[in-house]
Order: structure tokens, then C-alpha cells, then sequence
């Protein structure tokens, strides 16, 4: 009976064969056999039961021998059985296990799916007073300090109940009689964090139901006094409160919302909302609201302002939509409208790729009319202004830098604009742009090429020039003579050539003519090939050097003149352009000599307060000559190539006109002298307990200038320039200059060549004098101690626009922008003793005169004092301006005052232009926080436009 003790599956092969005799019961402990009798009568049949038990036998034991054997036997020969055996016997079948095993096995790939386990993770908890177990409830209750963990889940709060039968988590706080309701809940899934008064919290759907919960949102803070959590990404309120204000409890406003959808970092979804501000309800309201939550940049529609103006009605302005193109770079369209038919248009864009480059780019578009159509009074005009900034990584390509900085337009767009924000700009007299790309060859000698594109703009003459484009190329400093190691000596050693080139396409026109074919009427152009040679040496106490440089200038059109004979038989002289290639060859060279001189004084008295003085002098001699080039020049002759019948004859350059202008015809031989002073001294620190002697400068620079014409036959001298920077404090320099002219006057005011002191005056003439300053302080620089070094960050649009970084122009006004930027928490001090007897504030100020005797005027035609400052009078409240007045033309130069105040949440503004042509002022007040930027209120008063 042993070879009954079958394996389960071969019993289940077994099965299959045997299915129409017996069958098998799968148990979970072990297989059994049960044989079912077919014929209903046993004792008829007993020669039946006997054979199937040999049978069964017999079978069971062929199998068995079909298993694999340790050892291999050695076959011993079968007998062959004759033909009939072989005909009567039948064909035993040999039947493999293992192979039906492989067919298929229903219990390994069992299809029935594991039950879950009840609980997901495991729950971890603590306490500090005591943890309790009701086995009859199936509770288990955590008191003072509880906390449980449950996968990324974590509660805490002063009392928390588990129930095992239902799966809920209970967690409110504890009261106490000194303290009040203490120890609230905390629920943390994940960067999720809600506080409210109490949770309950089911840990198998992992559903919640809060009351009076707080939670923050990026830059929302939500309150709400009954909120559901479904799942980990929707959250459904009730009351809702929601806010930016960063005390969430006593928010200076709020939006309360019946009903409330809550997608974490995503959106808030509401019904019927309105803002509360001071918790006074507001009529500002809407059936339904959509706040986006998310920290990503996303497009949507850009609120326009409106108001109203005197000259063009009611408006509309910077309204739009912003398009969020991609991680790159954004694009905002906007545009502004008036009832009287006014529009205008703005389309600006900034784009970064890390490590490569950055810029942006705008565009401004206005078409502006006056009074209305059919009366004598109406006008219109269109303006325009481009601006492209462009800057590119140090890192993206060290051999090559691509740059672009272009401010240009119509000359009366910022004088006139009607969206106009920064009233610095208004006082801008030019436009300048340039687009430049260089790029470097590395290599012995190494060579730079460079292509630029250059444009100024008068916005008062409307004159504009343009290079378009600029070519340059130079070659770095070769030494021919210069050994292959170590350092050059002397005069061979050290002589030196480079080669430059220079290409210009020069264009002038104007602001009408620009941008169209007109503006290459005049245009000229060329190339400039230059080989400068040099070389240096020093002889004891003496710095020597020599110059050399050859120029060829390549033109592409030159210039004809001749004298015409008109009506009256007067001759007026022609000038005819010739096209053609024709160039010139120029040489100069020089040499100069210098040396410095130190001169110092040591005190002996160790208490002296002056320790030591050093002054350096650096003097310079150098001479220059520039031979004279006749061979470019010929007489001015009638068309019949006889002279004119004038006085003198006259002498042209056909390269006058040209790019690079017409080479000398005189000979000119001049030395030039120079000698610059610098004074410092040593002083003793006014803390005694300081040992260390301090450097201050008392004469940053002086330096005196002049030179001698040798080749000239009178008025050899010119003036002696007199330059200086004298510092008054640490943080204050005084600038001046002065020309002083030896020579004397005549009666007509007119230079003559006789001394000035030959004709009963002075050795020198003043001619020209010149005083320039400007400094900052503050509060800060009167404090004792470390003084806050941070700088202000300069004004990016102002600078674009042509204005100064500082203030003393104004300010920009332009709110919507900076309201764009990621905001920046707000750090208020509220020392009220710091705002009681010393209030923060600090003053710029920018002084210049110059005074003017060239020609006897002895007149001071220019002198202006500017003053701009700031004053905190409390943590929030600060008032400034900008003023100044010209003392020249006895008036008050542009004047602002901006008042601003922090309320928290919200800024409030008012910035003013009383006189002047540019009187305007302009409100503002809005959120603070990007997301709600669009909710604000502003109006203005724009300068009444000129015509």
C-alpha cells in the first residue's frame, strides 16, 4: 500500500486519467483517495474489484519506475518477439510527469488575489501622561502630547482615541484652567500640514473630517470651520477663509467663501465669495471664484486699470493676457483704449536659459488723437519705442559673447506717452543702442574679430546716427626679437607690432527718414588698416618708449570741388561725388619719457596726529609728429581748370567728406608735458586703544598739462589743463578742472600771440573752470559700529529707459511689474524708542558749475544743485522726493514727491509731480502677493500731451 503515498500533483495527473473511475478531494493539509463502485450491486462484480486493485497496482508502480535513477544500468538485451506477438500485443504508453506538470499548474498561478491585511502600515504611537486600552471598546486612548504615525501621516494634539472597530482616529486638544484650549491638532500628510481645533481621521479610507482647521498654500493662508478631506488631493470646505495676510487669525482681509473646493497646489475652486477687509464685509463679490494655487507660471488674463483724463476720456489700460510659452520664456500682450479713440499696444517678453543667456525684449505702439475729427484743433500721431536687452554667460562660451542693448524710437515717445511710468525718462535727451558679437581665436599670435551694430538718437534735434554695422579686427602683440625664455631686455628685445582693422558703414539722418530708404542717402563708408609699433626701456631711474604707426584708410567715394560762376559773377564753390575705390597712406610717430619722484615726511613726535606724509609725482615727457601729406591735395580750379580770381589760393582734399576724414597738409612737431601729484599720509586712529596707524588720501590726483607746437609759427603754447580730485570726507570727492591760457586777447576777443603777462595781466588766463560733486548720506553713516553695507539694487526699467540709477530724476512707478516677481517676505522693525528719538532716512545730492571766460563773458553758465531723500516715519509710513534748482537760469528742475505706505497685505502709494510740463500724479494700492496682484486699484492723471 506504500505506492499509494502519491505526491499531490501526480495525483492531479492521476485524476485526469482516471476521472471515469475515481476522483480526487484537495484538502488544505493533505491529498486523499476515494474510489466510487459504479455497479450498484458489489458481490456481482467482485472479479471486477479485484482486477482494478492490480490494475491500479500495476500502474501505480510503473510510474514510480519512470523516475530518474542515480546510476545508469547497463541495458541487457531484450528478446525479440516474433511477428504474430508483436501483431496481437498492444503499444505500451509510457507517460512523463514532470512534462505534465508543465502543461498546467493551477496552483501555482492561482488567480484568486491575496486578501489586504487591515492595516496598511504599522501605527506608531506615543504619549507623556499615559496610553490606556479599553479591550472591551477595542479603543486605545493617548493623553497629553500625543502623537501617531501611520505611514506618511502624522497627528498630533493633547488627547487622541483610536477605535480598532471602526478604524477612526479621534485627536482634539486639552482645556486648561490657566492656558485655555491648549495642544490643538496637528495633521502632516506630507508637506500638507492643517491645524484645527479637532480631527477625526478614519486610517483605513484614510478620509478626514476637520473643525475650525488652518492650513498654508504657498501664499495663502485658508481657515475654514468644517473641511473633509475625500482623498490626498481634494479637500472640501465649508466658511472658508481665505488670505495672504501672514496672521492668518486676525488677517487685515479675507475672502469668505460658502462653499470651497480645495486642490493642494493647485487651485481653489468657490461658490459665492466676498472680501472682508478689517472683517467689514465689502460689496466685492462674485457668484463664483477660481484662484490658481500652483508656484509654476501659468497664462491667463492680465485686469486692465481704468480711469479717466481730460484730453482723451475714459480708459482702459495694460490689460491683456500673459502667455506662459515655456520653461524659457513668457510673452504678455496688453494694450490700453479711450473713448475718444486713442489706443495703444504693448507686447513685451523675457527669456533665461541657465548658463547660456538671458534678456528681454518689448515693444511699444501708440496712435494718439487730439480734440476730435473735423474741428481745427485735432491732430494725430503715432509713436513707437523699442527695447531689447540681451546679455550673455561668461560660461556658455568663453571664445565669443553675443550682447544687445536697444533703446530706440520716436524722440517725443517718452515725453509724450500716455502710459507713462518712469518720469526720469522724460528728461532724456538721447537714445543710444548697440548689438556687438565678438569672437576670439586662441593661438600665438591670437586674433579678435568683432562685428557691432551702433545707433544714437537726439531726441531734441531728432538727429540719428548709425553705424551699421562695424567691423573690427586686430591681431594680437607679436615680439620678433623676444627670446623664446625669459624676460625681454632692452631696446630690441622689447619692440613690439600689432595689426588693426576697422570697417564702418556711417549713416545720419533723422527720425522720419529712419528706417527708410532715405537714410542711406547719405551714407558713408570705409576700411582702416593701422600697424602700430613700440618698444620700451629703462635707464637707471627713467621709463623710455618709442611709437610708430602706419595707417592706410580704403574709401569707397570721394570728393570733387571746383568754383562755378553763377548769374552775379560770383564764384561759389561745387563739390561733385565720385564713385570708385581710392585710398591714402598716412605715418606718425613719438616717444615719451617718464619717472616718479617720491617725497615723504616722518613726524618725530610719536603723539603727533600726523605720523607721516608721502607725496609722489609722476612727470612725462613725450614728443609727437604728424609729417604733412600735400600729395592728397590740389587746388580749387573753375571748370575750365583756371583759377578763381580770389585773393589766395585754395586747396581741397578729395578725401574730405570720407569716413575717416582727409590726412594733414601741415607739418605738426609738438612735446606735450604732464605731471600728476598724489598726496597720502599716516595718521593716528581716534580710538586709542588702536596701535595701527591709519592710510588716508589727502590728495587723491592733480595732474597739470600742456604742450609746445614746435613746427607751428605762433601760438605755440596751448592751455595748461588743470585736473583734480580733492576728498573732502570718506565717502564725498570734490572734481575740478580749469583751463589756463598764457596768452592774451585783443580787442575783438580774439586770441593773439603775445603773452598774457606781456600785456599787464596774469602769468595765466582763466578760460575755463569747472566744480562737480556728488555724494550720499544717511542715518547710517552717523552710527557707531558696523554700518549696513547692503546696496540698494538699482532699477532695472529706469536704466533701460535711458534713466539714472539713483533717484534724483524720480523714481519708476510701475507696480503691475514688480508685483510679477516672486515676493519677498517683509522683515518690519517696530522698535518704537528707534522710530521715537532717530528716524531712518537718507539724502543724495548732485552739485555742478561751471564758469566760462573764454572770451571775456566771466560768467558762471551753469550751475545746478539736485537733491533727492527718504524719510521713515514709522515701520511702515516713508515719504521722499526729488528737487533740485539751477542757479544759472533761476529755476526749479524737476520735482516729485512719492509717499508710501506697507499695510501689511496690501502697499499703498501716491506719487506726485507738481510743476513743471510733466505735472502728473498717481495712485496705487494692491495686494502684495503675486497671485492676487491683479486685484488693485490705481488712478492717475497723465501730462497733458503736446502737439
Amino acid at each position: 500500500m506504500c505506492c499509494l503515498l502519491i505526491r499531490f500533483r501526480e495525483s492531479v495527473i492521476i485524476k485526469k486519467r482516471l476521472k471515469f473511475i475515481c476522483s480526487f478531494d484537495i484538502s488544505k493539509t493533505r491529498p486523499f483517495l476515494t474510489t466510487k463502485i459504479v455497479q450498484p450491486r458489489l458481490h456481482l462484480h467482485l472479479k471486477h474489484i479485484i482486477f482494478l486493485t492490480l490494475f491500479l497496482l500495476s500502474a501505480a508502480t510503473a510510474i514510480a519506475q519512470e523516475l530518474p535513477e542515480t546510476g545508469t544500468p547497463i541495458p541487457a538485451p531484450a528478446p525479440q518477439p516474433t511477428e504474430k506477438e508483436a501483431e496481437k500485443k498492444p503499444a505500451k504508453t509510457v507517460v512523463n510527469i514532470e512534462d505534465l506538470k508543465k502543461e498546467n499548474d493551477t496552483v501555482v498561478n492561482d488567480s484568486i488575489k491575496k486578501p489586504k491585511a487591515v492595516l496598511e502600515y504599522v501605527v506608531e504611537s506615543t504619549a507623556k501622561d499615559y496610553k490606556r486600552i479599553d479591550r472591551r471598546a477595542n479603543t486605545v486612548t493617548l493623553y497629553n502630547e500625543a502623537k501617531i504615525t501611520y505611514g506618511d501621516i502624522t497627528i498630533e494634539a493633547g488627547t487622541i482615541i483610536i477605535n480598532n472597530n471602526t478604524g477612526n482616529i479621534t485627536a482634539y486638544g486639552i482645556v486648561q484652567d490657566s492656558l485655555g484650549y491648549t495642544q490643538k491638532p496637528v495633521f502632516t500628510q506630507g508637506t500638507n500640514v492643517v491645524k484645527p481645533d479637532s480631527i477625526v481621521f478614519n486610517k483605513d479610507s484614510q478620509k478626514a473630517l476637520t473643525y475650525n482647521s488652518s492650513t498654508t498654500q504657498g501664499e495663502f493662508n485658508v481657515v475654514a470651520d468644517v473641511t473633509k478631506k475625500v482623498n490626498d488631493s481634494v479637500f472640501y470646505m465649508k466658511n472658508a477663509r481665505f488670505t495672504t495676510s501672514k496672521n492668518p487669525d486676525n488677517p487685515e482681509y479675507y475672502f469668505l467663501a460658502r462653499k470651497i473646493k480645495f486642490v493642494p497646489g493647485k487651485k481653489i475652486v468657490t461658490g459665492l465669495v466676498n472680501m472682508y477687509i478689517a472683517d467689514v464685509p465689502t460689496p466685492l463679490g462674485l457668484p463664483f471664484a477660481y484662484f490658481p494655487m500652483t508656484t509654476e507660471r501659468k497664462s491667463g488674463v492680465v485686469i486692465p486699470s481704468f480711469g479717466n483724463n481730460n484730453t482723451q476720456g475714459y480708459f482702459l489700460q495694460n490689460g491683456g493676457y500673459y502667455f506662459a510659452v515655456n520653461d524659457y520664456m513668457d510673452l504678455t500682450v496688453l494694450g490700453d483704449y479711450f473713448t475718444n479713440g486713442s489706443y495703444g499696444a504693448r507686447v513685451e517678453s523675457n527669456y533665461r536659459v541657465r548658463y547660456k543667456y538671458n534678456g528681454s525684449l518689448r515693444f511699444l505702439f501708440e496712435n494718439q488723437l487730439q480734440s476730435e475729427r473735423g474741428f481745427s484743433d485735432f491732430s494725430q500721431t503715432s509713436r513707437y519705442n523699442i527695447n531689447w536687452q540681451h546679455s550673455q554667460d561668461s560660461k556658455s562660451s568663453p571664445s565669443s559673447t553675443f550682447s544687445a542693448s536697444v533703446n530706440l524710437g520716436s524722440s517725443e515717445f517718452y515725453r509724450e506717452s500716455f502710459n507713462q511710468i518712469n518720469q526720469s525718462a522724460t528728461l532724456v535727451n538721447n537714445l543710444s543702442s548697440s548689438i556687438s558679437y565678438s569672437k576670439s581665436f586662441s593661438g600665438e599670435p591670437q586674433v579678435n574679430l568683432s562685428a557691432s551694430i551702433t545707433q544714437n538718437q537726439n531726441t531734441n534735434t531728432d538727429v540719428v546716427n548709425l553705424t551699421l554695422p562695424t567691423l573690427q579686427g586686430s591681431v594680437s602683440r607679436v615680439y620678433p626679437f623676444a627670446p623664446k625664455e625669459g624676460v625681454k631686455k632692452g631696446v630690441i628685445q622689447n619692440i613690439n607690432l600689432q595689426y588693426n582693422l576697422r570697417g564702418e558703414n556711417r549713416i545720419t539722418t533723422n527720425g522720419d527718414d529712419f528706417l527708410t530708404e532715405k537714410m542711406f542717402d547719405n551714407a558713408v563708408s570705409g576700411l582702416q588698416h593701422s600697424i602700430p609699433v613700440a618698444t620700451n626701456f629703462k635707464a637707471g631711474y627713467f621709463s623710455f618708449s618709442a611709437n610708430a604707426n602706419f595707417q592706410e584708410n580704403w574709401v569707397f567715394e570721394t570728393f570733387r570741388q571746383k568754383f562755378v560762376e553763377d548769374e552775379d559773377g560770383v564764384f561759389e564753390t561745387v563739390t561733385d561725388t565720385i564713385s570708385g575705390f581710392d585710398a591714402y597712406r598716412t605715418y606718425s610717430y613719438g616717444a615719451s619719457v617718464g619717472t616718479t619722484v617720491y617725497g615723504s615726511w616722518k613726524s618725530k613726535n610719536p603723539e603727533s596726529k600726523i605720523q607721516a606724509i608721502r607725496h609722489i609725482i609722476r612727470p612725462n615727457l613725450s614728443y609727437s609728429a604728424n609729417p604733412s601729406f600735400e600729395q592728397y591735395y590740389d587746388r580749387i580750379l573753375t571748370e575750365q581748370g583756371m583759377d578763381a580770381p580770389t585773393e589766395e589760393e585754395q586747396f581741397f582734399s578729395r578725401f574730405e567728406g570720407t569716413l575717416f576724414g582727409a590726412p594733414g597738409r601741415n607739418f605738426s612737431s609738438s612735446v606735450s608735458l604732464g605731471i600728476q601729484n598724489n598726496i597720502e599720509a599716516k595718521v593716528r586712529d581716534r580710538d586709542s586703544t588702536k596701535t595701527d596707524l591709519r592710510k588716508v588720501q589727502v590728495l587723491k590726483s592733480l595732474s597739470f598739462n600742456t604742450s609746445y607746437n614746435i613746427a607751428g609759427d605762433s601760438l605755440n603754447w596751448s592751455p595748461v589743463t588743470l585736473r583734480g580730485v580733492i576728498p573732502i570726507t570718506k565717502n564725498i570727492d570734490l572734481n575740478f578742472d580749469a583751463n589756463l591760457d598764457p596768452y592774451a586777447l585783443d580787442n575783438n576777443n580774439n586770441r593773439i600771440d603775445t603773452f598774457n603777462i606781456d600785456n599787464g595781466g596774469s602769468l595765466f588766463r582763466l578760460t575755463r573752470a569747472g566744480i562737480r560733486t556728488s555724494f550720499k548720506l544717511s542715518s547710517e553713516d552717523f552710527k557707531k559700529g558696523d554700518k549696513d553695507s547692503d546696496k540698494e539694487k538699482s532699477n532695472e526699467r529706469t536704466q533701460q529707459n535711458g534713466g539714472r540709477d539713483d533717484d534724483l530724476f524720480g523714481q519708476s512707478i510701475d507696480y503691475s511689474r514688480e508685483q510679477k516677481q516672486e515676493p519677498v517676505k517683509q522683515d518690519v522693525d517696530v522698535n518704537k524708542d528707534r522710530y521715537k528719538f532717530d528716524l531712518p532716512w537718507s539724502l543724495n545730492f548732485a552739485y555742478t558749475m561751471t564758469y566760462n571766460n573764454a572770451q571775456r563773458q566771466n560768467e558762471i553758465n551753469q550751475q545746478s544743485l539736485m537733491v533727492s531723500g527718504d524719510l521713515e516715519l514709522s515701520p511702515r509710513w516713508s515719504i521722499g522726493g526729488n528737487t533740485g534748482y539751477d542757479f544759472a537760469n533761476k529755476g526749479v528742475s524737476f520735482t516729485t514727491l512719492r509717499f508710501q505706505r506697507d499695510l501689511e497685505s496690501f502697499t499703498m502709494s501716491f506719487n506726485w509731480t507738481p510743476i513743471g510740463t510733466s505735472n502728473s500724479w498717481f495712485f496705487f494700492i494692491g495686494i502684495k502677493a503675486s497671485a492676487l496682484s491683479d486685484i488693485k486699484w490705481d488712478q492717475r492723471k497723465q501730462p497733458d500731451p503736446t502737439f
